[in-house]
């Protein structure tokens, strides 16, 4: 049966909450240790099923581990090269990383093509055209990426546009090979800077990330390390939004002020009180937020399109008009027609969102679609007045770990049922 959460809202956030560890950080970093030949420790493990699925990826390839409490032991000493089927890709995007670094580990590698939410195209063709600058025949059959590498070498590559997923690839792809390899037009997400930090801590030599030029000097082989992944700035993000939404006054711990510099100037203009000291930012909504006239998405460190479907749930609630335009993914705007269920006036055209803030939403039978949507819907419902029933529990469970239980933290009442 399927598992939904039930919210009894209108009840302001009052306490404290610590951030996880950031998923988008950890996923990648799990595909690393694959070009490991020795024994990993990840502290902070966080168990969501995106991280579940690429555990199993990993274990496909002779990659064994165990989870100690918050510590996730890896022994990556046997792997071995698998072809990664649609079982294991059909619902997770960041699959794809794995390509990257087994094609650097083994210099050939097949994979099903990756799944995932359904917020857009996301076409992996600038994955494909930047490996096949370094040397790699690519063959697309079947649904299967058959991408031999006997010819891959050190080179220059230049994005066509600063994919996140392709830059974190290309430098694990990048890592063991002979020579310099120069990435230009990179991401520059602090996810990215976490993973040169992790390969850096296993022996490699991985500079210039959280720039848009990343320079890679190739190593024989990588060893084993103890690492700590960095906290989620989106989870932190919606925690934020979450307590401006309905109000109170909410410590959030192990945030990271720098990975969410555009939001907090947002919120501030929302006539929310914003203190940070050291890892910890606390947020005051002592009155109904004010709406900001225009919002768009951009890489980082612009917006992020991954807080956008919950900024929409705020300003529904906001006192005047916000123009939301979505410049990253055509279909993230799922949660629109479900929030206007609840009591908002939001007109969607093309990538732009108008809202038209409302004073109250009301309870409802909502389904999330992906993610990001359901993180905006269990916002909305926390706020509403009435009961609200979130559908689809498993978007959610896919990047925010037992979410109730951090919202009871905070006052809500939310609970989750089958």
């Amino acid at each position: 049966m399927e598992e939904k959460l039930i919210i009894n809202g209108g009840r302001k956030l009052l306490g404290s909450v610590q951030v996880d560890t950031s998923k988008n950080a950890l996923l990648p970093i799990l595909a690393a240790c694959s070009l490991c030949e020795g024994e990993i420790l990840l502290r902070d493990y966080v168990d969501l099923t995106d991280i579940i699925y690429m555990r199993e990826i990993l274990s496909l390839l002779n990659i064994k581990s165990a989870l100690s409490g918050k510590e996730l032991y890896i022994d990556a000493k046997d792997v071995q090269n698998a072809k990664i089927t649609h079982e294991l890709t059909s619902g997770l995007r960041a699959s794809i990383f794995i390509l990257g670094a087994l094609l650097g580990r083994f210099r050939n590698a097949v994979i099903a093509r990756p799944g995932g939410c359904k917020i857009g195209s996301r076409p992996i063709d600038i994955f494909l055209k930047s490996f096949k600058t370094l040397g790699v025949r690519i063959v697309d059959r079947h649904g299967y990426l058959y991408c031999y590498g006997e010819n891959l070498h050190a080179g220059e590559v230049v994005l066509d546009f600063p994919s996140v997923g392709a830059t974190e690839s290309l430098m694990m792809c990048a890592c063991l090979l002979d020579g310099v390899t120069t990435l230009k037009n990179v991401a520059k997400e602090p996810e990215i800077v976490d993973l040169q930090n992790f390969i850096n801590s296993m022996g490699g030599r991985v500079f210039g990330a959280g720039t848009d030029c990343i320079k890679i000097f190739g190593v024989r082989k990588l060893h084993g390390t103890q690492y700590s992944v960095m906290p989620d700035r989106i989870v932190a993000g919606t925690y934020l939004i979450a307590a401006a939404t309905c109000g109170g006054d909410v410590l959030i711990e192990r945030a990271i002020q720098q990975h969410n510099e555009s939001l907090l100037s947002f919120l501030k203009q929302s006539a929310c009180l914003v203190n940070i000291k050291n890892d910890k930012i606390r947020l005051r909504a002592r009155k109904r937020p004010v709406s900001i006239e225009k919002i768009q998405t951009w890489p980082y460190p612009f917006f992020p399109t991954d807080l956008q479907p919950q900024m929409m749930a705020l300003q529904s609630v906001s006192k005047g008009v916000c123009l939301l335009q979505e410049n990253l993914f055509e279909n993230r705007f799922g949660a629109a027609g479900e929030l206007n269920k609840m009591g908002a006036n939001i007109v969607i055209k093309d990538r732009t969102a108008l809202i038209k803030g409302v004073e109250k939403l009301y309870g409802a039978d909502v389904f999330a679609s992906d993610l990001r949507a359901g993180a905006s819907l269990l916002i909305a419902g926390m706020a509403a007045e009435g009961y609200t029933t979130v559908h689809n529990l498993h978007y959610i469970d896919r990047g925010y770990e037992k979410i109730e239980e951090k919202y009871r933290l905070l006052g809500a009442d939310i609970v989750r049922k089958i």
